[in-house]
């Protein structure tokens, strides 16, 4: 990476090289994983906080799994057990954590840009694990490292993303990393669901879901996030569910080979059909949660400063 690179706050503007770096990193921290002691001394000594203020299940276990194989000392914050239920801002917060003398800081945050407002309070490295709408780059770098397990490249790749766009950090990571990578990226919503940003994204968009199967080489689906929604986007989830949720009969109407791909946690029965999720010949899912501990492995290493 970049030798001025110190934190990673989104995709957007990464260049290519640093995103090979990355998933080529990644690959090599897969084979510690595969050992009988799946543990390496390489963060050994260093402090890192994961700083969630927003549930999550697979981002932060994948997270502390990664810094518990680097062998690093981890502190887990979480609102719930903390000052922030006492009116604590998060400035207040970040000068606590730097005043212990930490190394790095993994922030997730319901609010657009805290990651951002984090590092200038903070000494330490900071890594985004999802702020508000905006990014949510880890996540887009274990997607890419997925789709290039099964496809090589990424250059003239169709990836179609489906779903809840409007509302999705995920989506935004996926579309600055695999277009800087060479992947050609549609999206597919009905157009409440599609931002508008998308205009200077310059993508193909569908609002026809067979289409968008039928152009696709991957789909990445989205979970419809009913807790962000503060209006009516689609009358009811069966609609939803009718004209752009993911079906057997819909895949195999297309007549070919195709990567079935989801974020989690999902919508069963709404975006995507339950037993596609489960059926390995379309769906990759567990290969995102078993790329995500490798991926954030070789994130912490090339941060903390250990490479040089």
């Amino acid at each position: 990476m970049q030798e001025n690179r110190k934190h990673l706050l989104g995709l957007e503007g990464v260049p290519a090289e640093e995103i090979k770096l990355i998933l080529d990193t990644a690959e090599s921290f897969k084979e510690v994983l595969d050992r009988p002691i799946p543990k390496v001394p390489t963060l050994r000594g260093k402090t890192i906080v994961n700083l969630f203020f927003e549930a999550s299940t697979r981002t932060r276990f994948s997270f502390e799994l990664a810094e518990k194989r680097l062998s690093a000392d981890t502190l887990n914050f979480s609102t719930t057990a903390s000052s922030v239920k006492k009116g604590e801002t998060l400035r207040d917060t970040a000068q606590n954590i730097e005043a212990m003398k930490v190394d790095m800081v993994v922030i997730r945050h319901p609010a657009s840009g805290a990651p951002h407002f984090l590092r200038h309070w903070i000494k330490g490295s900071v890594i985004n694990a999802g702020d508000g709408c905006h990014e949510h780059p880890t996540q887009a770098l274990l997607d890419m490292k997925t789709i290039q397990g099964i496809h090589n490249e990424f250059k003239g790749l169709r990836v179609a993303i489906v779903g809840d766009i409007i509302h999705s950090r995920v989506a935004r990571s996926n579309i600055y990393g695999l277009t800087t990578m060479g992947a050609e990226v549609a999206l597919c919503a009905p157009a409440p669901l599609i931002p508008y940003e998308a205009e200077k994204w310059n993508l193909k968009t569908f609002y026809n879901v067979d289409d968008a199967i039928a152009w696709a080489d991957v789909l990445m689906v989205l979970r419809i996030q009913l807790e962000r929604q503060s209006q009516n986007f689609f009358p009811t989830l069966r609609e939803y569910h009718n004209y752009f949720g993911i079906t057997r009969e819909r895949l195999e109407k297309a007549n070919k080979k195709i990567t079935l791909m989801h974020p989690g946690p999902i919508n069963r029965g709404i975006e995507l059909d339950s037993d596609l999720a489960d059926d390995p010949e379309y769906s990759v899912i567990l290969d995102q949660v078993t790329n995500g501990v490798a991926i954030r492995m070789a994130i912490l290493y090339l941060l903390s400063g250990e490479t040089k």
